[in-house]
């Protein structure tokens, strides 16, 4: 995946659908989406070419049919949303996000818990010496 690639939330949607199922047809995502979003067949046509054309997506050719399979792990797109998120939202500042939900959310002792275990185990920065 290249390093800035977008997918819109639209596109999101459709890599939902072949993460997923690991692997499928446009007819196969359409179907999936048909439930959710009113949108027509030529759209999700863009949608996988786009995805195609970005590096989301490769495909091989099974007789007359296109079928559709990740180039790009779920995980790595959660990362890269993150990043992207955190730079937008949080000017690139982690420790505010984290600070943001923390203080917004509703957390159990079991969850507080686990967050003082993984700040525990986090070590700060080394200081640079001038």
């Amino acid at each position: 995946m290249p390093r800035r690639m977008q997918i819109s939330d639209a596109e999101w949607d459709v890599m939902e659908t072949i993460w997923d199922a690991g692997a499928g047809t446009a007819a196969d995502v359409i179907r999936s989406l048909r439930e959710t979003h009113d949108w027509n067949h030529s759209t999700i046509r863009t949608l996988l070419a786009r995805l195609v054309e970005k590096g989301a997506l490769a495909y091989d050719v099974a007789g007359a049919r296109y079928v559709y399979r990740p180039a790009v792990s779920r995980e790595r797109c959660v990362r890269q949303k993150g990043r992207s998120f955190v730079e937008q939202v949080f000017g690139g500042n982690v420790g505010a996000l984290l600070l943001h939900f923390v203080a917004d959310a509703s957390l159990d002792r079991d969850q507080i818990e686990q967050l003082r275990e993984q700040l525990a185990q986090k070590k700060p920065p080394r200081e640079k010496r001038s």
